[in-house]
C-alpha cells in the first residue's frame, strides 16, 4: 500500500508539473509569436527601391565593362525578386513578378559572355519589362529608364 501511495503521489505531481510546464511553454510560444508578428517585414516598395538602385548600378557596371560588378548587381536584383513572394505574398502584384525572369536571364547571359552589344540590348529589354510589369499591375505611372548618372557618387564602376 505504501508503494501504491508513493506511485500515486509521483503520478499526481507529474501531472500537475506537466500542466504547469505546458502553460509556461505556451506563454513562451505566444510571446515569440508576438515578436515574429511585430517584427519588421519589408514591403513591396522597399524591394522595388532596392531593385531600382541595383538596376542603375548594373547599367554603369555593364557600360564600363566591369563584368564582375555587373554579375554581382544582377544577382542582387535576382535575390530581391526571389524574396518578394516570401515577404509580400498578400500583394496581388506579386503574381506578375515572373514576367521579369526572361529579361534577367538575357542580361545574365550577356554578362557571362562579356558582350557589350548584347548587354545593351538585354538591359533595354530588362528596363522595358519592368515598365510592362508596372503597367500590368496598374502601376504604369512608375516608369523606369536607363539611367543618365550613377545612383551613387562613391563607387567606381570602371574595372581595375
Amino acid at each position: 500500500m505504501k508503494n501504491f501511495l508513493f506511485v500515486a503521489a509521483v503520478l499526481l505531481y507529474s501531472c500537475n508539473r506537466s500542466s504547469t510546464d505546458t502553460v509556461v511553454l505556451q506563454k513562451r510560444i505566444d510571446s515569440l509569436q508576438t515578436l515574429v508578428n511585430n517584427s519588421y517585414k519589408p514591403g513591396l516598395g522597399e524591394f522595388m527601391s532596392d531593385i531600382q538602385v541595383h538596376h542603375a548600378k548594373l547599367w554603369f557596371a555593364g557600360k564600363y565593362g566591369n563584368w564582375d560588378l555587373a554579375n554581382f548587381e544582377v544577382g542582387e536584383i535576382q535575390e530581391a525578386l526571389d524574396d518578394i513572394p516570401k515577404y509580400c505574398s498578400d500583394r496581388p502584384e506579386v503574381k506578375s513578378i515572373g514576367m521579369i525572369e526572361p529579361a534577367i536571364d538575357s542580361v545574365s547571359a550577356a554578362i557571362k559572355d562579356k558582350d557589350q552589344n548584347k548587354f545593351d540590348s538585354s538591359f533595354t529589354l530588362l528596363t522595358a519589362t519592368c515598365n510592362d510589369c508596372h503597367k500590368a499591375t496598374n502601376h504604369g505611372f512608375n516608369r523606369i529608364k536607363i539611367p543618365d548618372i550613377p545612383p551613387v557618387s562613391n563607387q567606381v564602376f570602371r574595372p581595375q
